[in-house]
């Protein structure tokens, strides 16, 4: 089909782009900007006047929960949630059950994608058979199988040299492994951030050693080998200092953050709600405010829905007894606004693409993956929303199945009026 949107404010960070600007598409791909093409005869004309045009969402860690986990949530209803919230490609972590270590899993998940013919789906392989950290897969054919990168998810590897022959055998292939450096020992069975307030609740806590040890560890293993490393959501203050000095340093390492790290604190916790269980735990706000910081210098190259959608019969329970997880698809957009709203002595306009960049091309920079910007030829994958609506969080609100977040209640800015993939309108309000 092809598509001429008119009249909306075309974002489009990787190109430079910022202004008001026309949009035509053909075959799937975008056929030209501003100006249409030579002969080209628009099927159905959209106007964007007072919306923003921007790159489709590149999600970087979103649990779909299939295969293993239906009754928590279903591909179908998160994708559907991925098309509410302008979420066009998704990263999605190997810890399903069965785990994603085997080729024929893996080209089923993505069958079963290409089927519902909604948002691009990219999984993660495991790193090590079963997730348990002992014997590594079999890397090349996962890859043919469609795997962009290799994962522990929340499992650390508790042998060092386990981890070091991965890194080495990425490196050889090149391969990136995703790791989320967390201590295997240290706060294992925490569930609240170690500090003032765990201590008041009596709940038990996760140092902020747990995930600086483990940066550590990976740092000297990145400088044995030479191998690309994705750190997964890093939550506070003192491993973000350690991740700036290995950049400095040269090491070929990225980082993301988990959005729900970006707006909120242990003091979110209140009196004890569950659905402000995560992994890894809110910590403080000094925590709190080197993540905005750093997601600003660039010490932070992307941020993360981190969805993890979960049942009521696992969320809704004593604090320490809950699963953690959040549902974060349909909020990703609207929490990086709030962020860029935020932003004194920036800009508006500044902190507006600097938001769109961390969740478009910065992330499919780092996956890999040629998303995220609207360049001529590129997939026609794009989100259509309208940065002056502001929405209540509220389960009704949400397409996903999972209905659990710490942000109910709230009311965020920008709202997704459509979202399309590969050039068709794969969602409307």
């Amino acid at each position: 089909m092809k598509l001429h949107i008119k009249n909306g404010r075309l974002v489009d960070p990787a190109n430079g782009i910022d202004s008001v600007k026309d949009l035509f598409i053909a075959d799937g791909k975008v056929a030209a900007v501003d100006h249409p093409p030579a002969g080209f005869d628009a099927v159905r004309t959209i106007d964007a006047s007072g919306l923003v045009v921007a790159p489709g969402l590149v999600d970087l860690s979103a649990r779909l929960r299939e295969p293993g986990y239906e009754y928590k949530a279903t591909l179908e209803s998160e994708m559907h949630a991925a098309m509410h919230g302008g979420v066009t490609t998704l990263v999605c972590p190997p810890d399903t059950d069965p785990v994603l270590d085997e080729p024929g899993l893996v080209e089923m998940l993505k069958h079963r994608a290409r089927i519902l013919n909604r948002a691009h789906v990219h999984p993660l392989g495991a790193l090590t058979v079963g997730l348990k950290g002992q014997a590594l897969t079999e890397m090349a054919e996962l890859t043919e199988a469609g795997c962009i990168g290799f994962s522990q998810a929340e499992v650390p590897i508790g042998d060092t040299t386990v981890l070091m022959r991965a890194l080495q055998y990425a490196k050889t292939f090149g391969y990136t492994v995703w790791l989320r450096p967390q201590d295997p020992h240290i706060g294992r069975g925490g569930v609240a951030h170690s500090g003032p307030l765990a201590s008041r609740l009596g709940l038990s806590g996760v140092p902020v050693m747990s995930e600086t040890i483990a940066l550590h560890t990976i740092f000297e293993l990145v400088r044995a080998t030479g191998a690309r490393v994705h750190l997964c959501r890093i939550s506070s203050n003192a491993g973000l200092e350690l991740v700036r000095a290995a950049k400095a340093e040269g090491l070929a390492v990225t980082c993301d953050v988990g959005i729900h790290h970006l707006h909120m604190t242990d003091a979110d916790i209140g009196f004890f709600d569950p659905n402000a269980r995560l992994t890894p735990p809110l910590r403080s706000q000094r925590d709190r405010d080197a993540i905005r910081a750093a997601l600003l210098d660039g010490t932070v190259d992307a941020v993360c829905s981190d969805h993890t959608p979960v049942d009521d019969d696992e969320k809704l329970l004593p604090f320490a007894e809950a699963s953690p997880g959040a549902t974060g698809l349909e909020l990703l957009l609207s929490l990086m606004l709030k962020w860029a709203e935020e932003q004194r002595g920036v800009g508006a306009e500044a902190a507006l693409r600097h938001a769109i960049a961390r969740i478009t091309i910065d992330a499919a920079r780092i996956a890999q993956l040629p998303a995220g910007h609207l360049s001529v030829g590129a997939s026609a994958d794009l989100v259509l929303f309208d940065p002056q609506v502001r929405w209540t969080v509220t389960p009704g609100a949400l397409a996903s199945q999972g209905k659990h977040t710490p942000f109910l209640g709230y009311e965020l800015p920008g709202r997704v009026q459509a979202t399309i993939v590969a050039g068709r309108v794969a969602y409307e309000r």
